[in-house]
C-alpha cells in the first residue's frame, strides 16, 4: 500500500519552506486566518462555478484549496514544482504586490499590470472585468485563441510574447510593448502558472465523481496521484506546444493577386471554407451571431440546467455562486471583416493560422480537412481585401455619394 503523504509532494533538497510548515500556512489563507487588525493577504478563489456544478461538499471544496495551496502556493509567495516545468524566479518577479527589491527592480508585475481586469487568480473577474467587452481571458481553462499551434494544442511561449506585446486590436488588451524582455518573460511564465494551476484545480474537482465507497469522499493525498495522475499530463501538453506548431506552405512569390483573391471569395462563398455562414454575406458579421464562446457557454448551459432542476436548494446554492462568481453571458459575433481588424494579429501568418486552425474556444472553425493547405492562402488575400473593395457591395473606401450624381 502506498502511504505516501502530501508532505512528499515537494521532496527537492534546498527549497523554502518545509513542506509541513507550507501547509499549515496555506490552511489558515484557506480558512482566513490572519490575525488581529492584520491586512489580509492576497488569496486564490476556489473555481465555485465547477465546484457547484460537481456538487462538491464543504470539506471537499476546502480540500481542492488546500491541495492547491500546497501545489502552488499563494499569489504573495507562489511554488513551482520541478513537474511543471516552470521557472520560480520568473514566478516571483511577477507575483506578490507591487513593490521594488533591494536593487530597484520592479515586483508584482501580474498585479500592476494584470489583475485589475483578469482577477488575481485569472478567472477574468477583476474589478474592471464587468465594463469590458469583449471579457478578459479567464485562464484557468488553459484555452487560448491566438497561436501559431493547431486547434486543440497550448500556445507556445512566442505566441504568448507576441500576444503581450502587441496586444489584441478590437478589444481592451494592450500592448505591453514598453515592458523589457526580462518583465514580459516573468508575465508569460506567470499566466501559465496561473493556466496549470487553474487546469490542476479543474482535473482535483472532476476527480471526485471516480472515488470508490472507500474513499469516504475524500481524495488522496499521494504524490503518485496529485503529481502523476493530476499534475503531470497538464503540465505536459505546455511542454510539448512547440511540437504542435502548424504548418504552413509559402506562398509563391509570383502569385498572381487578382486572381488569387477571386479563388478566395470563391471558397470564402462556397461549400468548403463556407466563411459566408458566421462572417455573413457582407463579411460585416452578418450572418449567424447568436452563438458564446466557450467560457461563456459553460454559464448558459448551466444556467439552463440549474433552472430545470427540481432540487430547490442545489438551485439556490448555484443561483448564489452564479450572481457571485461569474459574469453575465454574452454572444460572441463574428469579426466583421470589412473593418481590418484583426484580433490574433494582421500579419498574413496570423490569418493563416486562424483559417487553418479556427479558433479555439470559439465557434470559429478550422478550414484544415476540407481546404487545401495552399489555397487558404487564396482566403487570406481575399480576406486582406475587403476593407479596400471598392466594386462590391459594401467596403471601407466605398464613396458616400452615389456615382450616379456626377
Amino acid at each position: 500500500m502506498n502511504t505516501t503523504t502530501s508532505a512528499d509532494i515537494r521532496h527537492t533538497e534546498g527549497q523554502r519552506p518545509a513542506w509541513s510548515v507550507k501547509i499549515v500556512l496555506a490552511l489558515l489563507v484557506v480558512l482566513g486566518g490572519t490575525g488581529c487588525g492584520a491586512t489580509p493577504p492576497a488569496w486564490f478563489r476556489l473555481n465555485m462555478v465547477e465546484a457547484t456544478k460537481q456538487k462538491l461538499t464543504s470539506d471537499q471544496e476546502r480540500q481542492v484549496a488546500t491541495l492547491l495551496a500546497a501545489m502552488f502556493g499563494t499569489p504573495d509567495d507562489p511554488v513551482a514544482l520541478p513537474e511543471t516545468g516552470l521557472d520560480e524566479a520568473k514566478l516571483r518577479l511577477a507575483a506578490g504586490p507591487v513593490r521594488s527589491d533591494i536593487v530597484g527592480r520592479k515586483n508584482g508585475l501580474y498585479r500592476e499590470h494584470c489583475a485589475h481586469c483578469h482577477g488575481v487568480t485569472g478567472d477574468a473577474l477583476g474589478p474592471t472585468a464587468a465594463f469590458l467587452n469583449p471579457y478578459p481571458r479567464d485562464y484557468r481553462p488553459g484555452i487560448y485563441k491566438f497561436k501559431s499551434t493547431e486547434r486543440a494544442d497550448k500556445p507556445t511561449h512566442a505566441d504568448m510574447t507576441r500576444i503581450l506585446k502587441n496586444g489584441i486590436p478590437g478589444t481592451s488588451m494592450p500592448s505591453f510593448a514598453l515592458l523589457s524582455e526580462t518583465q514580459i518573460d516573468a508575465l508569460v511564465e506567470y499566466v501559465k502558472y496561473l493556466s496549470i494551476r487553474g487546469e490542476t484545480e479543474l482535473g482535483l474537482i472532476r476527480a471526485y465523481f471516480e472515488l470508490d465507497d472507500d474513499a469516504e469522499g475524500k481524495l488522496p493525498e499521494t504524490r503518485e496521484f496529485l503529481v502523476g495522475e493530476v499534475l503531470e499530463p497538464v503540465a505536459e501538453k505546455w511542454k510539448t506546444a512547440a511540437d504542435a506548431l502548424i504548418p504552413v506552405p509559402e506562398m509563391p512569390a509570383d502569385i498572381d493577386m487578382v486572381a488569387s483573391i477571386a479563388k478566395g471569395r470563391e471558397l470564402f462563398y462556397g461549400d468548403k471554407a463556407n466563411c459566408v455562414k458566421c462572417h455573413g454575406p457582407t463579411a460585416m458579421g452578418d450572418g449567424q451571431a447568436n452563438d458564446y464562446d466557450d467560457w461563456n457557454k459553460t454559464i448558459v448551459e448551466w444556467t439552463k440546467e440549474v433552472v430545470g432542476t427540481d432540487d430547490k436548494q442545489w438551485a439556490s446554492r448555484a443561483h448564489r455562486v452564479l450572481d457571485g462568481d461569474s459574469l453575465e453571458p454574452r454572444t460572441i459575433p463574428p469579426r466583421n471583416l470589412r473593418r481590418g481588424i484583426y484580433r490574433g494579429g494582421r500579419r498574413p501568418l496570423d490569418l493563416y493560422y486562424r483559417i487553418h486552425a479556427g479558433i479555439n474556444g470559439a465557434p470559429m472553425p478550422a478550414a484544415k480537412g476540407t481546404v487545401p493547405p495552399e489555397d487558404i492562402w487564396h482566403i487570406v488575400n481575399y480576406v486582406q481585401s475587403l476593407p479596400y473593395e471598392l466594386d462590391g457591395e459594401l467596403g471601407a473606401d466605398r464613396p458616400m455619394v452615389a456615382r450616379d450624381r456626377f
